[in-house]
């Protein structure tokens, strides 16, 4: 059975995976292979299966994974795959009981406005994993960095940077986000710079080639990534030097670019997005307290905007790495991470910021020195596109309609 071009196939897990491990299941399935079209957790107690945005998956676990594959995809291989992301990044992890640190209140209910943006024109598919905005998105968007801008300019006496789109591959190396986030990372791809190269690419594409087997076979040295956020920017500005002043704290604002397969939804979750960032570098106690007085303010914010939502500890998607269970486990114990999310329907909230505490991770990395050693450091990034998505699932497509205390937040 399947659709045109395509087979459906039920991998079996023994053991099942665990009811509290069904989203971390979830959150891998598609990138196991490209073969994958779509999938669903199939719960062990009966042939029903979840759907593959997630879920419980039933008391007793989850017993199998159905997956629509591409016609012609080794099955067998295929299976072997599953079970070694299951065996190495599912299985293996503790499941803490969720911690939230903080808890808003919002007036009125939530709902999925994304159809009425698309019938609107505010938001268009430029791509995959690419969603262009014009208004009310665009100035919404802009309206709410400026918040965050001017709250982390005049809190922490923040400087402002702007910096290229690319990223040198041996900065991303350098820090271990290679070995952490394989999926994710995306390659800026050139072709091998010699004549005949050229001639040859060229000849290919006029015979009918495929631009990107044309590419494959001639391609040059994958020197440069996409950033997948912009505080790498900033540690590899500081490298190899000590940090003026012992302390700094730096913001930017810029695109991101982060692989995520078919989990791509709406502008909750997209391939290319802006991020404001806020980088914190220096002593120990002075970043512990300026992350902690940094989300306190963004509650604020949040409040001022009638956007409800909580702050709870999280995990970094880690995969395929013989740690990502134990890397998983200290960031939850320590509390290296909290989320920021945001209702956008009854079911589906999103994560539009984080806070991350890194302790001498990348001053180690990169050589940033400070007074007593490398310097520790946190980095807070929050999504434009999501934030401002939230905000009108919260309030509506129609700024006309917006609460006037909101209009006036926004305008700040």
């Amino acid at each position: 059975m399947g659709t045109a071009g395509a087979v459906t196939y039920r991998i079996a897990l023994d053991p099942p995976v665990p009811r509290t491990h069904a989203n971390e299941l979830s959150t891998r399935v598609f990138f196991v292979s490209e073969a994958i079209r779509d999938f669903a957790l199939v719960p062990s107690e009966s042939p029903s299966a979840s759907p593959s945005g997630g879920g419980s998956g039933g008391e007793a676990g989850i017993g199998a994974v159905r997956v629509t594959v591409d016609e012609g995809t080794d099955l067998d291989d295929l299976a072997r795959k599953v079970r070694f992301v299951v065996a190495n990044d599912v299985l293996r992890q503790r499941r803490p009981e969720p911690k939230v640190v903080w808890r808003g209140t919002a007036d009125g209910t939530v709902r999925d406005v994304f159809d009425d943006l698309r019938g609107r024109g505010a938001v268009w598919e430029a791509g995959e994993g690419q969603i262009g905005v014009g208004e009310p998105v665009l100035s919404l968007m802009d309206r709410l960095d400026g918040r965050i801008r001017a709250l982390v300019a005049a809190e922490f006496g923040a400087e402002e940077h702007r910096y290229p789109t690319l990223i040198p591959t041996s900065a991303m190396r350098r820090c271990g986000y290679l070995r952490s986030f394989p999926q994710l990372t995306m390659f800026v791809a050139r072709l091998h710079g010699d004549v005949d190269t050229y001639r040859t690419f060229l000849d290919e594409l006029a015979a009918g080639a495929d631009p990107s087997g044309a590419l494959r076979s001639h391609a040059g040295d994958a020197d440069h990534c996409l950033p997948p956020t912009m505080c790498f920017h900033t540690y590899h500005r500081f490298a190899d030097a000590p940090l003026p002043g012992g302390a700094a704290t730096v913001t930017a604002r810029g695109k991101s670019f982060r692989y995520e397969a078919r989990y791509r939804r709406s502008l909750e979750r997209l391939w290319d997005f802006t991020i404001r960032e806020v980088v914190l570098l220096g002593p120990r106690d002075r970043v512990l307290a300026d992350r902690r007085r940094l989300m306190e303010r963004a509650w604020d914010l949040m409040d001022d905007l009638g956007l409800g939502g909580r702050c709870e500890v999280a995990g970094d998607p880690f995969f395929a790495d013989a740690g990502t269970a134990e890397r998983v486990w200290s960031q939850h114990l320590l509390e290296l991470k909290y989320e920021l999310r945001l209702p956008l329907d009854g079911d589906r909230d999103v994560a539009v910021a984080s806070f991350n505490f890194h302790d001498r991770f990348f001053g180690e990395s990169f050589g940033i020195g400070g007074a007593d050693g490398p310097v520790h450091t946190s980095c807070a990034g929050f999504g434009l596109e999501r934030l401002a998505y939230a905000f009108l699932c919260r309030h509506g497509a129609d700024p006309a309609r917006w609460p006037a205390r909101v209009r006036k937040a926004v305008e700040g």
